[in-house]
């Protein structure tokens, strides 16, 4: 049975962070990370195909494309399932950081092995990864990735 203070365990670890002040929820379903983001100060907006969705949000029911017009500082899945790559993807390709926490593979990979393949696609696209373990029952393994320093 999934943790039911996954969101808010996971917008704490969001908030502490990070200093991103538009976020962007990627397959998040209900609305339920945004709803404890938002309560917590940080403007967030839920990218879902979901009619069924917590009311007051801010709410776009489709998927995002990795073409997509980047207007946020942070991208961010709870168990995104299928959308994991293309969150990785997106920051890649827009700069930006990413925090997820991976559950289903999108690929049939068991859960290990995905963990490794999204780390490895992040460093693979110029991203800087790290993990770190959420305290809460369930998968909860958050993979990080920054995007690499400019030098200048």
């Amino acid at each position: 049975m999934a943790d039911l203070r996954r969101f808010d365990v996971f917008a704490d670890f969001v908030v502490a962070r990070f200093g991103a002040e538009r976020i962007w929820d990627i397959a998040g379903g209900q609305g339920r990370l945004n709803a404890a983001l938002t309560a917590r100060g940080r403007p967030t907006t839920t990218f879902d195909l979901r009619w069924k969705r917590l009311p007051n949000l801010n709410y776009q029911q489709r998927l995002l494309t990795l073409d997509e017009a980047c207007n946020c500082d942070l991208l961010v899945g709870m168990h995104p399932d299928g959308a994991t790559s293309i969150i990785v993807q997106y920051a890649a390709r827009h700069a930006i950081p990413f925090a997820v926490v991976p559950c289903c593979a999108d690929n049939g990979m068991a859960y290990k092995p995905w963990l490794r393949h999204l780390q490895g696609l992040a460093i693979e696209l110029g991203m800087t990864v790290s993990c770190a373990d959420l305290p809460m029952q369930g998968r909860s393994r958050v993979v990080v990735g920054m995007p690499a320093a400019v030098s200048l």
